[in-house]
């Protein structure tokens, strides 16, 4: 069994379609097809389902990808060690972030570690918890500030803090009396939210706390990060239920954040990093960062 083997089964695990996969991988089908069978010989088992309509993993084919993926995920964690110890130490801490997380308290924490260690680079990059997550895994990220849940067991998590939500909308004045006169106007309102596929967590979270409500949202207008759709709201295009402590990073826009006391849906901030990792200013950074969080608390 060959590296290549691996990864021609990988690309037709993932595109469930030997043309599609042949083109991605820059050769033509029946070569793709005689390598699968010879894997599926190697291995004595059936790795493919396949009919004229479609392409299925079996079972153990689909254990398989499991284990192959993990293979590949650990190639890219190691490519990116072995360039930090042939350029020696590199000096940088590479740092994910989500545009919901309040980003004064990672400045503070980025205005202590320049102090401690002034030729120390940091590179930020803001990516969504589903991209994050894999970029963690692979090393490509030494750290996440990020929001659970985080499907993944080969990060180490540290929970910062729970987040409840409140409701978003134009700084029009308006008062409401209680929590069912609020719902009344939401349930006539377009929404602004992350799409499903961008962020699907929060996206439950927004349809769980309005059912609570006693409806379902609208969901008119789609953004990719938070200051866009907080945006929107200002400019009177809808409504959102975003993370409370957005009301402090956003203070200056002219919006209305309605607390949900009522409702007891929350999310949960978190650290998430590889135990392995060995960049010796890691653990400074986490410890820094939780102490921060406790003194804004």
């Amino acid at each position: 069994m060959e590296l290549r083997h691996l990864l021609y089964f990988k690309t037709v695990a993932n595109e469930l379609n030997f043309t599609k996969a042949a083109t991605k991988l820059h050769i033509s089908q029946p070569p793709l097809s005689r390598q699968i069978k010879e894997l599926e010989e190697e291995l004595k088992v059936q790795l493919f389902i396949r009919n004229n309509k479609r392409v299925a993993l079996t079972d153990a084919g689909s254990y398989f990808k499991r284990e192959v993926d993990a293979i590949f995920d650990k190639l890219e964690e190691t490519k990116t060690i072995i360039r930090e110890i042939d350029a020696g130490f590199s000096g940088e801490l590479k740092i994910g972030y989500i545009s919901s997380v309040y980003q004064s308290y990672l400045a503070e924490v980025l205005k202590a570690m320049h102090k401690e260690f002034p030729y120390l680079k940091t590179s930020l990059f803001e990516v969504p918890t589903i991209l994050q997550i894999k970029d963690l895994e692979q090393g490509k990220l030494d750290i996440g500030i990020l929001r659970a849940p985080i499907m993944s067991d080969k990060l180490t998590i540290k929970s910062l803090f729970f987040d409840p939500f409140v409701v978003v909308i134009p700084d029009t004045g308006r008062v409401f009396q209680n929590q069912a006169e609020l719902a009344k106007v939401l349930k006539n309102c377009p929404f602004i939210f992350f799409s499903k596929d961008f962020a699907p967590h929060y996206n439950q979270k927004l349809m769980e706390i309005c059912q609570r409500m006693g409806f379902t949202p609208d969901i008119t207008h789609e953004a990719n990060n938070i200051h866009s759709i907080l945006q929107l709201v200002e400019a009177n295009l809808g409504v959102s239920i975003l993370p409370l402590t957005l009301k402090k990073q956003y203070a200056t826009m002219k919006l209305s954040f309605i607390e949900l006391d009522h409702i007891p849906v929350h999310t949960e901030v978190v650290l998430a990093y590889k135990q392995t990792n060995k960049n010796p200013v890691l653990k400074w950074f986490i410890e820094r960062y939780e102490q921060v969080i406790v003194n804004n608390s």
